[in-house]
């Protein structure tokens, strides 16, 4: 059975590791008051190497984008956390013979240094990042690629977990897979159809997809 994961906010808690870094990075640079909330704010969903390009100009800094998106890089890969209880889920779904994936948007050197960072690259049998396959979640030639990449053709099915309404959920139903949604806290929105399992995370999850196979 094929379980694609979305990555922040879903197995990592971005929120948390962003904040975490652009606290440092404002003391590091003795920024003025107001520079971690524009940070914040302008990374808040994604980020990309042109959204520095934006960062230095509001910033006043004199540094090459570039190298501030390898500092971001580096840094909130150092910053990012699993939420609890996610390696020992994700190993006992693969003891049970589960093959499993990752389907998230993003550019391909941060959400694969936070994966190398918390040390649950190995976990999984294939990873779809959106820059490196050129097609965004919800997209349903992503779910695709992220099914082949873990050796499994998506028509025979499976499970999408993630926090994302539209992203995750909407986009993994139309892609033929049940859908497990993580809610962090939050309520589901009227205007969509409501997932097939809604959890307040994600081992909460893992063990509901385990019992429902």
């Amino acid at each position: 059975m094929l379980a694609l994961f979305d990555l922040d906010n879903t197995l990592i808690d971005r929120r948390e590791g962003l904040a975490d870094w652009a606290r440092g990075f404002v003391r590091s640079r003795r920024l003025p008051a107001g520079a971690e909330s524009a940070i914040c704010e302008r990374l808040r969903e994604r980020a990309y190497p042109s959204d520095f390009v934006h960062l230095r100009a509001v910033l006043g800094l004199n540094d090459d984008p570039g190298d501030l998106w390898r500092e971001y890089v580096e840094g909130v890969a150092r910053s990012v956390r699993c939420f609890p209880g996610v390696r020992k889920g994700l190993e006992a779904l693969r003891d049970e013979g589960w093959t499993l994936g990752i389907a998230t948007n993003g550019a391909g050197d941060i959400q694969r240094a936070k994966l190398t960072a918390i040390g649950l690259a190995p976990l999984f049998h294939g990873i779809a990042v959106s820059e490196e396959i050129g097609v965004r979640k919800p997209a349903y030639e992503h779910f695709e690629a992220a099914a082949e990449l873990c050796g499994t053709p998506l028509h025979t099915g499976g499970w999408m977990i993630g926090d994302g309404p539209a992203t995750d959920m909407d986009g993994g139903r139309a892609a033929g897979l049940r859908t497990a949604w993580v809610s962090n806290g939050r309520r589901w929105t009227d205007s969509l159809r409501e997932p097939d399992i809604v959890v307040p995370g994600v081992t909460e999850a893992i063990e509901a997809i385990l019992a429902a196979g």
